[in-house]
């Protein structure tokens, strides 16, 4: 093999695909979700039967209006993928693509909406950015307010990079 017929070097940190939330699913998740929180604190001033329920309602609508206001600062970054790793655009890393260990895209994983589950070799922080990505363990969703088309490319240049990594070994 001559140097001529050798592949270019990439540079390891150039981002390869990226996925970011939609804007319209962001509006549509997040206005649903506000709506529900500000008409629970509604009810629970104008019709609550009772103290008790007063106070569930309004711990509700509280907790709605704070996962909208946590989706809001997720979906407003997006998912980056190098060659090394894959990241939040913020710098976190959600994954290290020599840790992962295997990918699971079916139709009945248990993965968000239009995405993809990662199961790494090592455990992680526990993390939840509605919408775009979670953690919980050795396990990674990626994906839900994200269109189909960007993870379904991601995930396809994951498993090609795996491959390419088993052959190595």
């Amino acid at each position: 093999m001559t140097p001529s017929d050798e592949m270019p070097k990439t540079d390891p940190h150039e981002i390869i695909a990226t996925a970011k939330a939609g804007l319209g699913r962001r509006f549509l998740g997040m206005g649903s979700l506000g709506l529900l929180g500000l008409l629970l604190i509604y009810i629970a001033f104008v019709q609550s039967p009772g103290l008790e329920w007063r106070v569930f309602l309004l711990v509700l609508g509280v907790g709605s209006l704070w996962i909208v206001d946590k989706m809001r600062r997720a979906t407003a970054t997006r998912i980056e993928l190098t060659e090394t790793e894959l990241r939040d655009s913020d710098g976190t890393v959600i994954a290290l693509i020599a840790d992962i260990d295997g990918m699971d895209r079916g139709f009945f994983a248990f993965k968000p909406s239009n995405g993809f589950l990662l199961r790494t070799t090592t455990k992680g922080p526990n993390v939840w950015r509605p919408g775009l990505w979670w953690r919980m363990g050795r396990r990674i969703g990626v994906g839900g307010m994200t269109p189909a088309s960007q993870t379904k490319f991601m995930s396809e240049i994951i498993a090609a990079i795996m491959a390419q990594r088993d052959l190595k070994l």
